[in-house]
């Protein structure tokens, strides 16, 4: 009788013990498991990159610093190649092998909407992704939290005072032909149709095109005198250098998709002048604020290259997780860290972040941007953050 009692309760203990494993998935005593998904060989490995050191850097910190409530971080990464199908794989080998708890900045739009359903099943929170699609808050899930102003509040909300500061009479665009390009088109027709306006002349392009002569000619003969960009890195140099090429020089206004020091750095002088919507703000070594240059230098030391925005997104994602399941406390779940994250307010960081709030039906922190433009070959912040 005192030997089957006895198997009862251990039976007993261990089912308690494998539910309370099931409920903190990734959490042990001493560690908490983080996963992550990069492009680390495809078009946007530069990047994946940055964002992974920008993480690395964060989590190194912390676990010197004993960690989060006495648990240290443990961050795996797994490469997409930028392709949404090894995006699922990734996701799949990080929820069901390595048993994560959280996927932490993510890159990609269609890599996230690709991994979203395998981490969802597992009750796997999706925690600030590098994207700035409305996708990553929208619809509703309680398993979703965003950073990222999109690209379409971006737009809408600072180039109407841009206009106006400049006088423009015809504001045109040139977008790429699919979701993000789209977005920040509409982002500029909700913008104009504030100002009672429309776009004079719209065009747009293939990705992986490397030509926009006729679409600058297009530009060109609307006499267009302010154009929007739906452009990201090459597109943008191409654009711009094919306009100065020609005489044609509108002011041009970028989202945070244009605003990467390889701009200035590939495109050169010609760039000068490009306005881009951002948050945070480019981490030069020799950046004014000594708070960044310390952070810049601290990064080049440890991983021996210059830091980027990118960098900063991944630490700044890191950043708040750490935030958050501080105040979940030391018996960390899913739950504990919604409900944390649920009263949360992020002050704004030495990168000038704006304030982020998040509550039980908001998933995104901020829809606030502010400008920056290239001037003599740095990125120079212009604008403080432009409210509807």
């Amino acid at each position: 009788m005192k030997l089957h009692s006895i198997a009862a309760l251990a039976a007993m203990a261990l089912s308690t013990g494998a539910a309370h494993a099931q409920a903190t998935q990734g959490v042990s005593k001493d560690t908490i498991t983080l996963g992550s998904i990069q492009d680390l060989s495809g078009p946007l490995a530069g990047f994946g990159k940055q964002v992974r050191l920008g993480m690395m850097l964060r989590v190194d910190e912390a676990n010197e610093q004993g960690g989060v409530n006495g648990r240290k971080l443990d961050l795996k990464v797994e490469d997409s190649g930028y392709d949404p199908k090894k995006a699922v794989l990734a996701a799949q080998k990080l929820v069901n092998q390595d048993k994560i708890f959280m996927m932490i900045a993510h890159i990609g739009t269609a890599q996230n909407l690709a991994a979203m359903p395998v981490q969802f099943s597992k009750n796997v929170i999706n925690f600030f992704p590098v994207t700035a699609a409305r996708e990553m808050y929208e619809p509703f899930h309680k398993l979703k939290y965003s950073f990222a102003a999109t690209y379409y509040d971006q737009i809408r909300l600072a180039a109407p005072k841009l206009i106006k500061e400049k006088g423009a009479k015809k504001v045109c665009t040139i977008y790429q032909d699919d979701e993000f390009g789209l977005e920040v088109m509409r982002g500029g027709e909700a913008a104009l149709k504030s100002l009672g306006m429309e776009f004079a002349e719209k065009t747009s392009y293939k990705r992986g095109a490397t030509d926009f002569s006729s679409q600058v000619a297009k530009m060109k003969s609307a006499e267009c005198d302010f154009v929007i960009l739906g452009t990201i890195i090459r597109e943008t140099i191409g654009t711009i250098g094919e306009a100065r090429k020609t005489g044609f020089n509108p002011t041009f206004l970028g989202s945070s998709a244009a605003y990467t020091d390889l701009i200035h750095k590939l495109g050169g002088k010609p760039m000068d002048g490009l306005y881009a919507t951002m948050t945070v703000q480019h981490p030069y070594l020799d950046e004014a604020s000594q708070p960044i240059r310390f952070w810049a230098n601290k990064y080049k030391t440890k991983v021996n290259e210059d830091p980027t925005v990118f960098s900063v997104y991944g630490y700044g994602a890191v950043d708040a997780f750490i935030k958050a399941a501080q105040k979940a406390g030391t018996n960390l779940s899913t739950e504990s860290f919604i409900k944390a994250m649920d009263t949360m307010v992020i002050p704004p960081d030495m990168f000038g972040s704006a304030e982020a709030t998040y509550g039980p039906q908001k998933r995104l922190g901020s829809d606030l941007s502010r400008l920056s433009q290239i001037q003599e070959g740095k990125w120079k912040v212009v604008s403080d953050y432009v409210k509807p």
